[in-house]
């Protein structure tokens, strides 16, 4: 059965991975792209957005969403030595032929999900501060949303930008810890399992191979990740596929295997700034935390539609 789908993104290379392999996949129906900061600025995930979406030969609508945190300043620099200094390795070249549209992403998402309660799946894979802003103008969504599947978090391991704290929760504290305490149903992908899946050097030039447009961009793109993996990847040259994974769990929830928690974010001890705590023993455990991947059978299924 195909699910309605909106995909929330901070358009740096993960992203650009994650929105080709969902607008490939035909169990989706990509009812519309929301951005927001993160990787880059807004302006920029939505100019890269709309970049991303001409390669792939679509015309699905974007929505610029929130352009800072919640309730603070920014809690760290743009990503640009991870994503390059335009967000995607550094192959923006021109824009793209078509704009944004004018409504935000918060207004986006709540007319989505209150059209089609019960149906519409959230896929955010930046930070969640245009989920938080939609809950914030219009707190029913909670309870009407189909769910919620986000990239973030590290429950059982250790962060990615802190020793405590991953990216995108880390942005926006303030919004995950409305987000997750919300009590909307939620899958979280976070670096628990995201960092076991890898994408190879060699996989690139299979895609290259292939001489399309769009494989060269991506592997162009993906080069530049793949090099500022160096160091955290053991095994050779390769990168995680975080944003990715997200999407694939929206297809298909056994990629992973799941336990329930509550989960609590550190929104004031500085040190410990995005810190995301699982709790498994009460009965505010609602959140399916994904514990375990099948890397290989999840990697199989993006290959064979990412490009």
């Amino acid at each position: 059965m195909m699910k309605f789908v909106i995909l929330d993104v901070d358009t740096g290379i993960d992203d650009s991975l994650a929105l080709a392999y969902a607008a490939h996949s035909p169990e989706l129906e990509l009812l519309g792209i929301t951005t927001v900061f993160g990787n880059i600025s807004v302006e920029e995930a939505t100019r890269n957005t709309l970049v991303v979406l001409e390669q792939l030969d679509q015309e699905i609508p974007v929505y610029p969403g929130e352009a800072k945190p919640l309730s603070r300043d920014y809690t760290k620099p743009f990503a640009r030595h991870i994503h390059g200094e335009d967000g995607i390795g550094n192959q923006y070249r021109q824009p793209a032929t078509r704009q944004p549209e004018n409504k935000g992403a918060a207004e986006f998402l709540i007319e989505q999900i209150q059209q089609n309660p019960g149906q519409v799946t959230v896929v955010a894979v930046g930070p969640l501060t245009n989920i938080a802003r939609a809950i914030q103008m219009q707190p029913e969504i909670v309870q009407q949303i189909g769910r919620l599947v986000i990239m973030g978090g590290a429950v059982t391991v250790p962060g990615n930008v802190t020793p405590f704290a991953e990216a995108n929760i880390y942005s926006d504290p303030d919004a995950a810890s409305l987000v997750l305490g919300s009590g909307m149903p939620i899958t979280l992908v976070g670096l628990d399992v995201t960092m076991r899946t890898l994408l190879t050097a060699d996989h690139l030039e299979e895609w290259r191979r292939t001489n399309s447009e769009l494989a060269l961009f991506l592997a162009d793109m993906t080069d530049f990740y793949m090099e500022a993996y160096k160091g955290v990847v053991k095994s050779g040259r390769g990168c995680a596929l975080h944003d990715p994974l997200a999407v694939g769990v929206a297809i298909d929830p056994s990629f992973v295997r799941t336990a329930s928690y509550a989960v609590q974010v550190e929104c004031t001890e500085q040190d410990s700034l995005g810190k995301t705590t699982g709790i498994h023993d009460t009965p505010a455990a609602h959140i399916d935390v994904a514990l375990d991947v099948d890397a290989d059978r999840f990697l199989e299924h993006f290959l064979s539609r990412v490009i």
